[in-house]
């Protein structure tokens, strides 16, 4: 039943949004097992597989087997290690979550507000790498709607669909699930108010059905642990021992598996 929802979904948009540029994403795809393997983010990356490192509250970096890397969310501080990723997004909604000084020497930064007049539409192909967006609204600083304030950014890798919800204030509605497509991974803010409050992260959650969900944006143990007894019910939970994971589209889970990641800043 999983693969019905992005095709039930994308069939109720309309002629123009059907219309966009074919992603992988949205594709009728099953996939068995369960199989993550802790690693360094200097180690190769396994063949057909990607690495998911946890920096530091927003901020995961991803890397494919020929060595490409992103940085969700950059605030501009990645660690003491001597590293520069190919590719770095950013929301807006606050500081922690982007720069305004990122490192020249990243070839490409993706800033993810925009405008209801001039929304951000990225579609940046690196390979072994595939990123596009999909903008959600913020709230204000006074709760007023901002629209266009964040993006959901997905990143296609060695055949998976890996989100990241950046900012998110709202459940995103149909045109925005079906554009999004079928997520594999999603990264997902568990502060339980300043994002999603916890009831509309799970329904968010319930809804992409993905095999693996990594919590960011805890701001504390507390919101932690009260995030995975809410979903304990529903998906499985992983306690990861260190920052990074290695998942394959071969080896993804049955059951929805949470996996916990310790953030550990980028060192040698």
């Amino acid at each position: 039943m999983r693969w019905l929802i992005p095709l039930l979904l994308l069939a109720a948009l309309p002629a123009t949004a059907q219309d966009r540029r074919a992603s992988h994403c949205i594709a009728l795809v099953q996939a068995p097992g369960l199989e993550v393997i802790p690693a360094s983010f200097r180690q190769p990356v396994a063949q057909d597989s990607v690495r998911l490192s946890y920096i530091d509250h927003s901020m995961v970096l991803i890397q494919t087997e020929d060595g490409t890397a992103a940085v969700t969310d950059y605030n501009g501080y990645l660690g003491p290690a001597d590293f520069t990723p190919d590719v770095v997004t950013m929301n807006n909604a606050h500081s922690t979550h982007w720069t305004a000084l990122p490192d020249p020497e990243i070839p490409h930064v993706l800033e993810g507000w925009g405008t209801e007049e001039n929304p951000q539409e990225h579609w940046l192909d690196l390979g072994s790498m595939l990123v596009r967006n999909v903008h959600t609204d913020t709230r204000s600083g006074f709760g007023e709607p901002r629209v266009n304030g964040n993006s959901i950014f997905i990143f296609e890798v060695a055949g998976l669909c890996i989100g990241h919800l950046g900012h998110l204030h709202h459940v995103p509605d149909a045109q925005q699930f079906a554009a999004i497509g079928r997520l594999d991974v999603v990264m997902a803010p568990v502060d339980g108010g300043l994002t999603l409050t916890r009831p509309e992260l799970i329904e968010t959650l319930q809804r992409f059905r993905s095999s693996v969900v990594v919590p960011i944006h805890a701001f504390g143990a507390s919101n932690l642990v009260r995030f995975l007894e809410d979903m304990s019910g529903d998906f499985a939970v992983e306690m990861v021992d260190g920052p990074s994971i290695e998942v394959s589209l071969r080896t993804l889970p049955d059951r929805p598996t949470i996996m916990v990641l310790p953030p550990r800043f980028l060192s040698d």
